[in-house]
């Protein structure tokens, strides 16, 4: 038996700077943070069945890994060479689909099991472009790859995607007592909905020429909400997610809707910073910074304009920063 987990993330200014259409022609700019959610990964050897199983929300048992409907454990078994014997589970504390990465976060993680299973070592790096391939080139999912390099390196990050498609990872070191400061005036709020990223990222992609600019202005804030996280400036720093979720929503149609530009009003209307809708838009977990002396206020609030739009489902979710990246915890001896 072998377990491996990868952590979800939140990203701060600069998403959607990280797909080529963009990076190719200028430096993508994303700055994000791992969180104490973590998609969990069990794969078990099954050496007297002749199967393939995969357990998540619905349970698969088939013959040969190209059966499989997973897209994510089809590619990587046909991709390894791994055709049967094989059992895979997947656990999650949150629902997919809600602008935390789980996604990439979910291959990260099922990359690194596999690897322990067939005896492969591999960098935080090589992980990362693993999970890359697997999602871009083999599954065809349009997206960057901010969130597979967020799993696999796990802490707090500014992460620059150039135009030969490499990626330089740069350490934020805020110490410890301004991790917990930034913590504290954070908000996590999960509205109850969830979003197909691929169709809002695709939208982007087509809009990139006409968008060039802002996503450039997009790409340049990152160094600038760095400085303002080494400072301590929180108050600034909320003020430019409210800057950058006003450029994100020039990009795509999508990426908001009148209940989540609502939810938003509210946040703000009740004393905070700035906030933005987490992930590629369109619904999942609103992110808000805000004073200490109104986050309660901002949450009550939260919760009774969800109540009010019909958000079943819609809560806080408490969160704390996280330095591990993707990682086997278990690899049993008897395997």
């Amino acid at each position: 038996m072998i377990i491996s987990r990868a952590p979800m993330r939140i990203s701060f200014v600069g998403g959607g700077t990280d797909l080529p259409d963009f990076y190719r022609r200028y430096p993508g700019r994303v700055i994000s943070t791992c969180i104490d959610k973590f998609i969990f990964i069990a794969i078990n050897h099954a050496p007297f069945t002749n199967h393939v199983a995969a357990r998540y929300s619905v349970s698969e048992e088939v013959e040969h890994p190209s059966e499989l409907k997973h897209s994510r454990i089809r590619e990587a078994l046909l991709d390894v060479g791994i055709h049967n014997n094989i059992e895979i589970a997947s656990f999650a504390p949150i629902p997919a689909r809600t602008g935390l990465g789980s996604s990439s976060s979910f291959s990260v993680a099922l990359l690194r099991g596999l690897c322990a299973y067939t005896g492969r070592r591999l960098d935080k790096r090589a992980v990362a472009e693993a999970a890359c391939r697997l999602e871009i080139d083999l599954v065809k999912e349009p997206i960057g790859k901010q969130d597979q390099y967020a799993a696999a390196f796990g802490g707090f990050n500014v992460l620059q995607f150039n135009a030969d498609g490499s990626v330089d990872v740069e350490p934020l070191l805020l110490d410890y007592k301004k991790r917990l400061q930034m913590e504290a005036h954070l908000i996590l709020f999960f509205l109850g909905t969830t979003r197909d990223a691929s169709s809002v990222l695709a939208e982007q992609k087509a809009n990139t020429e006409r968008n060039f600019e802002v996503l450039k202005r997009m790409s340049d804030s990152v160094p600038a909400f760095k400085d303002a996280l080494l400072r301590a400036d929180f108050k600034r720093a909320g003020e430019m997610l409210l800057e950058g979720w006003t450029m994100k929503k020039q990009l795509v149609s999508s990426i908001s809707n009148p209940g989540i530009d609502r939810m938003h009003e509210v946040a703000m209307g009740h004393g905070a910073w700035g906030g933005k809708i987490l992930g590629a838009g369109g619904g999942g977990c609103l992110m808000m910074l805000t004073p200490l002396e109104r986050r309660a206020g901002v949450v009550e609030a939260l919760k009774k304009a969800a109540m009010a739009e019909g958000l079943e489902g819609a809560g806080e979710i408490p969160v704390s920063f996280v330095q591990t990246g993707g990682e086997v915890l278990f690899h049993s001896n008897g395997f």
